[in-house]
């Protein structure tokens, strides 16, 4: 009986270690492959229990998604290690409490006479610049304005250039953005009308903090004379934008927790509130699969986020995630 009981006493130990060695592996892992070091043994212990946590969120999501309760996947990323509030603090930058001062655009107009394709993808028109990074700095806002702009100038011009985050974090301040704390889409395209134009992402490449305005006119690489507003909460107005006029800037509530670690399928979170906006974004374009209406958006967090750095999010459903609250792009 001795025997069987330290034979049992053994076994258990044998899978507590076994355990604790994968752990370890995983954070190790996943610290090497997003560049995580920590200054205290005490953080790395905090920051893996908070990962451990999150990787346990991942995959009970991603097993109720595979019996089809949800219509989207997750995956572990560079946030692996942040708790929720944290996410939110550092990522999120679009200022919802600036609107009251916003400048107004001039009215979207809809086309006459245009059948809108069922399907619209602006990568393949070649209007898309590359998946960017804001790093760990609130300037989403000066992301998505750039990705707008460049939409606006391939589809005059039919030359993609990539325009500079940094020419608008460290120049329009006196327009009310306010770098990495956040900003508004529509306060860029006014200082880049005002400006005369922006310069390009290669002469006025991104640092991912605050700095001395150094825009140069000769490097400019694209400029707006105004924007447009679309009608607030209106979808089918946003799908007439982008297949007709090209991306579209837009405000979301990126604040869940399925949105930090989201993978792939169409995002649908019904928590999603319309009127809570903290995240600036680019619709690209929109579409259908399996029955379900989807936005294509891209993102500003890399490539190792979401779907190459893209999001699926639900379309036609009473403006979810708030898509269509503050949606516009700016005149060329």
């Amino acid at each position: 009986m001795k025997a069987l009981l330290t034979l049992a006493s053994l076994v258990g130990i044998a899978r507590a270690v076994s355990s604790s060695d994968v752990v370890i592996e995983e954070w190790e892992a996943w610290k090497m492959a997003f560049g995580q070091n920590y200054s205290t043994l005490a953080e790395e212990k905090f920051r893996m229990n908070v990962f451990m946590g999150n990787k346990a969120k991942i995959a009970k999501h991603n097993y109720q998604a595979h019996r089809g309760q949800h219509s989207y996947f997750l995956k572990m990323n560079r946030f692996g290690d942040l708790l929720h509030h944290e996410f939110v603090s550092q990522m999120n930058g679009y200022r919802d409490d600036l609107r009251e001062q916003s400048p107004k655009g001039a009215t979207f107009i809809s086309p006459a006479n245009v059948d809108l394709p069922t399907e619209v993808d602006w990568r393949t028109r070649g209007g898309v610049t590359p998946v960017k990074d804001q790093g760990n700095c609130g300037s989403c806002w000066a992301f998505s304005a750039t990705g707008s702009l460049e939409g606006q100038h391939f589809r005059k011009n039919g030359k993609i250039v990539s325009l500079s985050e940094q020419n608008l974090m460290d120049c329009s301040l006196y327009y009310g953005n306010y770098g990495c704390n956040g900003g508004l889409m529509d306060y860029a395209f006014k200082y880049i009308k005002e400006n005369g134009g922006i310069d390009t992402e290669e002469a006025y490449p991104y640092e991912g903090a605050l700095n001395d305005c150094r825009y140069q006119v000769k490097t400019k690489g694209a400029s707006d004379i105004g924007f447009v507003d679309l009608p607030k909460g209106d979808e089918q107005k946003l799908k007439e934008a982008v297949a007709t006029m090209g991306p579209v800037s837009v405000a979301i509530d990126a604040s869940h927790e399925a949105f930090m670690f989201y993978s792939h399928g169409i995002y649908d979170e019904p928590h999603c509130q319309p009127d809570s906006l903290d995240h600036g974004v680019l619709v690209i374009g929109y579409g259908s699969e399996d029955g379900a209406d989807y936005w294509l958006v891209k993102n500003s967090w890399g490539t190792k986020w979401g779907d190459a750095g893209f999001i699926k999010m639900t379309r036609n459903k009473q403006n979810q995630c708030g898509i269509a609250s503050k949606a516009s792009f700016p005149l060329v």
